[in-house]
């Protein structure tokens, strides 16, 4: 990992990472099955879309606020309380058998999501060194990614089981599945418990004389909004539109994404090198012309071979502006509003990510269901221009400096 701040800074990073690394192994599958899933129970392309609203909707209403109170009151509670959230979800999942019990299921997950990874984000703000934030949070993304490889590739190899013995359904195999998730998700628990501090810095200044937002904030904040809503349309109907289009199977689905899963995990880190050498704002545009270009081309695939080829591609441009985009936020908060920052950060993606999937499951079922995809590709430029006009950033600093 690159540099931290104080002597247990590494140790808590370390821990994070398992954490993160356990409670993403559903991850992956989820994004595969649960477009099918609810498909298989008679959901709409607008209902699919719900199920990946009500996971953004806990995040809008509470990340504005739960920000600020992590900076006053520390950000290892609810850490905890977002790890719990998720495992509770992962036991409700194994009892969904009805299009409500899937949503119910996804707006527990979406409270232990608007707990967990705003505390995560602010504690590797708190302890790593300025020069190394880019790089620390792609290893914390990669350490998410990793686990959802690993969780993915177990949870294929039970579905195929089962499905080849005796002929059993996504619908009599989904049970099982995430019952057996509650497991990573408790060990999740437990090693945050075990090994992650509180780590909000001494408050040597009101938060009222801090600088929890200013006008780059809400400069990118408002780019997050705009190209968070138009990510989040396509991806729950891109599923349904491979299967429909190119009659790919749920194996073959997670086949093709499989180099770009690789390449997520090991990635990040290296890229958040390079932003904390170089600038974020370059990878971070860079990410979303990537985006758009691939979205673009997703109308005009013909085979699993070629997605696979324009997932890794897309892959690698948000390895590289993810971890550019939390340093800069961390980059331009008040050291004691860190969580307010990051609250507000978060806010405004998952306030986009809460209005795309219903805005897209619209447009496939009512105007032509490669249309979502053309719209997010001219979203997504308009954001990268946005990043290079209207973001500023200070000199790349060194590894190891401190603010």
């Amino acid at each position: 990992m690159a540099a931290v701040d104080g002597p247990t800074g590494g140790k808590t990073l370390r821990s994070l990472w398992q954490a993160l690394f356990w409670v993403s192994f559903p991850f992956g599958i989820l994004s595969f099955v649960l477009p099918i899933y609810g498909r298989e129970l008679g959901a709409t392309a607008l209902q699919v879309g719900g199920f990946f609203s009500a996971f953004s909707l806990v995040p809008v209403v509470v990340r504005p606020f739960l920000g600020r109170i992590l900076d006053r009151w520390g950000r290892r509670p609810f850490l905890l309380l977002g790890l719990g959230g998720y495992a509770a979800a992962m036991l409700v999942f194994s009892l969904a058998d009805q299009i409500w019990l899937l949503m119910l299921a996804r707006f527990i997950q979406g409270l232990g999501q608007a707990f967990l990874w705003l505390s995560a984000l602010t504690v590797v703000a708190d302890v790593a060194a300025a020069g190394g934030r880019g790089e620390n949070f792609g290893v914390i993304d990669e350490a998410t990614n990793r686990g959802a490889i690993i969780g993915t590739t177990l949870g294929m190899v039970v579905l195929l089981t089962l499905e080849n013995d005796g002929g059993a359904g996504l619908s009599r195999v989904w049970g099982w599945l995430f019952l057996g998730y509650t497991i990573p998700a408790g060990l999740a628990l437990w090693r945050a418990w075990r090994g992650v501090p509180e780590t909000r810095p001494s408050r040597s200044e009101s938060l009222a004389e801090a600088r929890p937002v200013s006008t780059q904030l809400w400069a990118l904040m408002g780019i997050v909004l705009i190209t968070g809503a138009s990510s989040a349309m396509v991806w729950p109907l891109l599923m349904i539109f491979l299967q429909d289009s190119l009659g790919a199977g749920t194996a073959d689905l997670a086949l093709a994404y499989l180099p770009a899963a690789i390449i997520s995990a090991v990635l990040p880190s290296r890229t958040g090198h390079l932003a904390d050498r170089f600038g974020r704002k370059g990878l971070m545009a860079l990410g979303l012309i990537v985006g758009a270009v691939a979205s673009a081309l997703v109308p005009f695939l013909g085979s699993v071979l070629a997605l696979a080829v324009l997932w890794a591609v897309e892959s690698t441009g948000y390895a590289a502006s993810i971890p550019a985009e939390r340093a800069f936020v961390a980059d331009i908060a008040g050291r004691d509003a860190r969580g307010t920052s990051y609250g507000l950060y978060t806010f405004a993606y998952y306030l986009g990510a809460a209005i795309g999937p219903l805005a897209g499951g619209w447009l496939y079922d009512n105007i032509s269901p490669a249309s979502p995809f053309y719209l997010n590709s001219i979203v997504l430029v308009g954001g990268a221009v946005l990043v290079w006009m209207v973001l500023r950033e200070s000199a790349p600093l060194q590894a190891g400096h401190s603010p």
